[in-house]
């Protein structure tokens, strides 16, 4: 049959009308959503915390505001380190969290947060999604009750912040430091006496000495917590976090009620303020850095006799894990490989390319 343009044209000017009415119509059903979102995090670090922010509007702008979260620091609602089980229990139905902060519920979760020794954003990225991490830590995630999307990554991190210097393993023996995750796990095997202080309350303990020496994330978050003020030296390489996962949680049963295009929009906040963290803390931390050593901050590298104990130790952490949890010794199998071929790699590639423009550099 053929059609005349007499007849297609009133045809299709119907066609456009009712998709015209129909678009509004369909926004309209898209349901008005409110949300808690509580961090781990002050508002003072601006860039641990801009990620909350981020997430909000990223969001607000991609459901045309109906889905809303409102963001609330650390305290406001629950402790910085209590927000997986706000969010697990119901209380809110999102956060902003490290997982490292909660080994103690699941020494696994240490995966997606930062290793000692572990993997760089890239390598994490990589594994989640092409080394079959995504699956095993979903499953983790299964016995909180929560989803969990990668929103954050502070890159390299320092080793940390000293009153004395370091100079030998022994330097470690009694030595109380802030430190989360599995670092004070390999810290004790040294002779240290790990604390696990929420950000806002390491520069008082610092100063008065309820601690000898502390680590957070890098020179622009150091600088503006002031810890260069009551410890004189700051180690590289930062051995222990080659990098700190956070993670967008969200209730399972909330995460239920949400129409898809919905999830698709706070995954696709996550991933942007995972890119946005790291481009931030990359730019910033160049610039903090110079600005702490011309302050006098001794910037210190730690002697190889200290990181090759300090690597022995996790190896015998990892094992001793793995020998008392299913559950972290089928994830560290993957893990330990992955890490073996991502670290293989990147030697043969990036980092010694890096090198290679550094010391070629001009004087």
């Amino acid at each position: 049959m053929t059609v005349s343009r007499r007849k297609f044209l009133p045809a299709a000017a119907t066609a456009v009308a009712a998709s015209a009415l129909a678009a509004p119509a369909i926004a309209q059903e898209a349901p008005h959503i409110k949300w808690r979102l509580t961090a781990s995090y002050p508002k003072s670090l601006d860039t641990l915390f801009g990620a909350v922010n981020t997430i909000t509007r990223v969001t607000s702008e991609l459901t045309d505001g109906k889905l809303e979260l409102q963001p609330f620091a650390a305290g406001e609602i629950v402790p910085g380190l209590q927000v997986l089980d706000a969010v697990s229990n119901g209380t809110v139905e999102a956060g902003f969290t490290y997982m490292g902060y909660y080994i103690g519920k699941a020494p696994a979760a240490i995966f997606d947060a930062s290793l000692p020794f572990g993997l760089t954003p890239r390598m994490h990225a990589a594994w989640l999604s092409y080394g079959g991490g995504r699956a095993l830590m979903d499953e983790l995630y299964d016995q909180f009750g929560v989803v969990a999307i990668t929103a954050g990554n502070t890159g390299g991190q320092m080793f940390g912040w000293f009153r004395k210097e370091l100079k030998t393993p022994k330097d470690f023996e009694g030595l109380k430091m802030r430190t989360a995750g599995f670092g004070g796990k390999v810290m004790a095997k040294l002779g240290a006496v790990p604390q696990q202080i929420a950000g806002g309350d390491i520069y008082p303990a610092l100063e008065r000495g309820t601690i000898d020496a502390c680590e957070w994330v890098g020179p622009y978050d150091d600088e503006k917590l002031g810890f260069n003020k009551v410890a004189k030296y700051y180690y590289t390489p930062g051995v222990m976090e080659l990098e700190a996962t956070n993670q967008l949680m969200i209730g399972k049963k909330a995460w239920a009620t949400l129409p898809p295009r919905y999830q698709s929009a706070l995954r696709a906040a996550g991933a942007i303020a995972n890119q946005d963290m790291m481009a931030s803390y990359d730019a910033k931390n160049a610039e903090a850095i110079a600005k702490l050593v011309a302050a006098g901050t001794q910037l210190s590298v730690l002697p190889d006799e200290i990181v090759k104990a300090l690597r022995v130790a996790l190896e015998k952490v990892l094992d001793e894990e793995a020998a008392n949890d299913a559950q972290f010794k089928k994830i560290l199998t993957n893990w330990r490989a992955f890490r073996a071929n991502q670290h293989r790699w990147f030697s043969i590639a990036d980092t010694r390319a890096e090198l290679a423009v550094f010391r070629s550099a001009p004087a």
